[in-house]
């Protein structure tokens, strides 16, 4: 039962992963009511079945720019055009459509920056060998997502911000020290509990008092972004990087041909495709702004960061200590590496395709440690799922962390077995038992490079070294699970060279 003005807030004092493992509660923070769900069935008919009743996610009340211009912000239809406008440049549908349409000039653009960012990832890696390649030589135990954090860092500044850094060497560029900044940050917790329980008072005070360390790092991430467009507006059209900055840049002049109802509908199933209406019963407005503005384009860049960084430091770090963990299991990993490395000299988006079995080890890590183990949609209007009353207004909460760990789907749970996810076992599974990136028209849009990302840094660390186990090793891992799952204390681990 909740209590006046701060709901159920007090329950969450400490916010812990195993809050998630239960079917079906509802609980309140100040006065905003969440229902928590974790049956496939249910889950499939809000994101996908039901999706024009549940197209937004929590209102952004706390958000402010360039975070408030991304798609995790946006709202209804201009959240629609948006998306449609960014979907190319992460979409297989197009890589593959584009193999049948050579001659359309902008499916031959989405493959061309899809490969042109492969390179970028693969020179974010030579670095990340050489610093680890230290550790190796030393023979001493230490913490690898230290590493990963520096490595992810690159990437996300060199794809979405343009600017090439070195965050291990160089810990003092004010882009990695605004990185740091930005995620180390927190509400005092006297304020947050204020702000949630009295939302209708402290969120416009806020807005006329703002945050001044808050204020000025999201005007140094809008100002880079700004400053990279007038720079590439000047260059000359051959001399662009191609990465997913230039991508957004160039569809200001192609947003007219792209259609603002192309959708990517997200794993788990191809098959619920037919009962999905994205925004049945909602046409779209006629005055839905064109193309992408330049705080749009902001916004896109640092929901790159947020997403991009945490969440693929966190897979690595999981996915290096499973393997540590399970010998037998990296044993067979190392192996597939080796025949792979002895048909190609580098990895790309096309032939990282022939390593079905780290794909599985990936998934299994995914679905033991998921990052994102909650995410949330909005009702805008009172319903009624599979007998569940939801009223207008209600927070739908997908309990990914309960899903991922329940018996009934997952056998020994806790155990790591990637078998899990050959094609023969994941054909007799429930499509919505396995949600890492979300599903449905507002599943995770970056999920194919977030993969391609893990893919080949896994790759690019096993043709050089193995993960060993030590006695700083922490077993069983503790977890944090704030915004995201990740290790508490880090991924101790020693690195052998081969």
């Amino acid at each position: 039962p909740p209590l006046p003005f701060i709901g159920n807030l007090l329950f969450f004092r400490e916010v812990r992963y195993d809050f998630l493992f239960h079917k079906l509660y509802q609980y309140y923070i100040g006065r905003q009511m969440f229902v928590v769900v974790s049956t496939p069935e249910m889950i499939k008919q809000i994101l996908v079945t039901n999706f024009s009743n549940f197209t937004n996610r929590t209102k952004p009340n706390l958000i402010s720019k360039p975070m408030l211009d991304s798609i995790l912000c946006l709202r209804d239809d201009r959240w629609k055009y948006v998306r449609s406008l960014l979907i190319p440049v992460f979409s297989e549908t197009k890589l593959k459509e584009v193999r049948c349409r050579q001659c359309c000039f902008h499916n031959l653009e989405y493959i061309i920056v899809f490969f042109c960012m492969t390179p970028l990832i693969n020179q974010a890696c030579d670095v990340l060998l050489c610093n680890l390649k230290v550790y190796a030589d030393s023979g001493k135990a230490f913490d690898i997502q230290r590493c990963y954090n520096c490595f992810t860092l690159d990437v996300v500044g060199s794809v979405a911000f343009g600017t090439e850094v070195d965050s291990q060497k160089n810990p003092d560029d004010p882009f990695v020290k605004n990185c740091r900044t930005f995620f180390e940050m927190s509400l005092f917790k006297p304020l947050l509990i204020l702000i949630l329980s009295f939302p209708f008072i402290m969120i416009p005070l806020l807005r006329i008092f703002p945050n001044k360390k808050q204020k000025e790092l999201n005007g140094f991430f809008i100002q880079t972004i700004k400053n990279a467009i007038i720079f590439r507006d000047q260059q000359d059209a051959a001399e662009r990087r191609r990465d997913f900055l230039q991508w957004m840049l160039d569809s200001r002049n192609s947003a007219d041909s792209l259609a603002a109802g192309c959708f990517d509908v997200s794993s788990p199933s191809a098959a619920s495709r037919q009962n999905e209406s994205p925004l049945a019963g909602r046409a779209p407005s006629e005055k839905v702004q064109k193309m992408l503005t330049e705080d749009e384009i902001a916004g896109q860049a640092f929901l790159f960061l947020i997403a991009g960084f945490e969440t693929t430091t966190s897979t690595l770090s999981f996915a290096t200590y499973l393997l540590a963990t399970n010998p037998e299991c990296q044993e067979k990993v190392l192996q597939e590496v080796d025949e792979f490395s002895a048909k190609h000299m580098v990895p790309d988006y096309q032939n990282v395709q022939e390593l079905p079995y780290l794909e599985m080890v990936i998934a299994e890590t995914l679905r033991m440690y998921p990052p994102a183990f909650r995410f949330t949609r909005e009702a805008a209007e009172d319903c009624i799922v599979l007998g569940q009353r939801i009223p207008a207004g209600a927070v739908i909460e997908t309990a990914v962390g309960h899903l991922h760990h329940n018996p009934e789907f997952w056998p020994e749970p806790e155990k790591f077995m990637p078998e899990r996810f050959t094609e023969e076992a994941k054909k007799e599974r429930h499509p919505f038992a396995y949600l890492p990136f979300g599903a449905g028209p507002r599943g995770c849009i970056g999920m194919k490079m977030g993969l391609l990302e893990t893919k080949i840094t896994l790759l690019r660390i096993l043709q050089k070294f193995q993960f060993k186990t030590c006695p700083e090793t922490e077993i069983p891992l503790q977890l944090k699970s704030k915004a995201t799952l990740g290790p508490k204390n880090g991924v101790y681990i020693m690195l052998e060279s081969r």
